[in-house]
């Protein structure tokens, strides 16, 4: 879709002002933290195998699981940097981040992350943080349904801190536009690139009722391409999700009916075809502010290793955001539920 030379600016202004706004506000950043690949080479040298075998059996047992462990990954690491944080419990002195509106209903897969735990700290007690194990299950989830392999740097340490606020606010929602999410992507130091390849995770798990209710009862006969499929598709989805609030809320269905148990660009074509699941994701292409992210779900559509090795750099990138007081004062937990005493 072509746009005249005056329309194509209008993104300009807010996006240098959401860049202007994130320095102010002091966020976290996607920088160089202190991790290297062989952090563990002398001290557990075989965490990135123990990690691939558990993860194998899990993925092998339900391909869900694949999707629950990356968006575990990506909600620790929105929420003051990828320190662990998400997989505490509350406690009489903590709370957690668990329950938080963005959250609750939302996060699943911790017994999958205390299993892995409990098998490396078997090996090699007290050595590696919570917060590496689901980095590295997260890269390893996604290869085991035929995604990108990456190099997974480590040496994170575990928070002995959570935050309900920050999870609340920090955390992009499936009703958001296209500028609020930008927004939160900005403040962690990741451009419109990484939100369009990280936002391409939704090819693989499930979103809930009350996440797309207001999509496929709102625009979503705007943006679909109206083929018989695309209204098939639609029909299907009011039958699972009834139109009366708080009916049918814990219904699932698939963010890539096409191949939902794959990792590849189906996500985008989907976009394309106006049939995103959820107002987040079709933003990307239907927004009248979107001309860059536009143009790269167009990309990603047409071209699977592009996407691929943009989404294996902008992982490297969010896992790198950091919470600089984790490394002065952060530990490496025995139990990645609870502080330890």
């Amino acid at each position: 879709m072509a746009f005249p030379l005056h329309e194509s600016k209008l993104p300009v202004l807010p996006l240098a002002m959401l860049v202007f706004i994130s320095i102010l506000s002091g966020s976290l950043h996607a920088s160089d933290p202190p991790l290297t690949l062989d952090y563990y080479t002398s001290t557990c040298p075989d965490v990135f195998e123990i990690v691939k075998k558990e993860m194998e059996c899990e993925v092998l047992s339900d391909p869900r699981n694949a999707a629950l462990i990356l968006r575990l990954h990506f909600h620790d690491c929105f929420v003051q940097g990828c320190d662990g944080s998400v997989l505490l419990d509350d406690t009489i002195t903590l709370q957690g981040e668990k329950k938080a509106l963005t959250n609750t209903n939302s996060l699943k897969g911790f017994k999958i992350i205390d299993r892995i735990k409990n098998k490396i700290e078997s090996e090699c007690p007290g050595i590696v943080s919570c917060a590496d194990i689901l980095t590295i299950a997260a890269r390893d989830a996604v290869i085991l349904v035929g995604g990108p392999y990456w190099d997974v740097p480590v040496g994170r340490k575990d928070s002995k801190t959570a935050s309900f606020e920050l999870a609340a606010s920090n955390l992009p929602t499936a009703d958001e536009g296209l500028l609020s999410i930008m927004t939160k992507f900005l403040y962690q130091g990741l451009s419109a690139t990484d939100l369009v390849a990280l936002s391409g995770a939704h090819t693989i798990g499930m979103a809930r009722c009350a996440n797309f209710r207001s999509r496929i009862y709102g625009d979503f006969e705007t943006t679909s391409d109206a083929s018989p499929m695309s209204e098939t598709y639609l029909s299907s989805l009011k039958s699972t999700c009834p139109a009366a609030g708080g009916s049918g809320d814990n219904n699932i269905s698939a963010m890539d009916y096409a191949t939902p148990n794959l990792f590849d660009n189906s996500f985008y074509q989907l976009l394309l075809k106006g049939n995103g699941l959820l107002n987040s994701d079709q933003e990307l292409y239907s927004s009248m502010l979107g001309i860059e992210t536009k143009n790269l779900v167009i990309k990603y559509a047409h071209d699977s290793l592009a996407f691929f090795q943009q989404f294996a750099d902008s992982m490297v990138k969010m896992g790198n955001i950091t919470n600089p007081d984790s490394f002065v004062n952060g530990e490496v937990r025995t139990n990645c539920r609870f502080v330890n005493t």
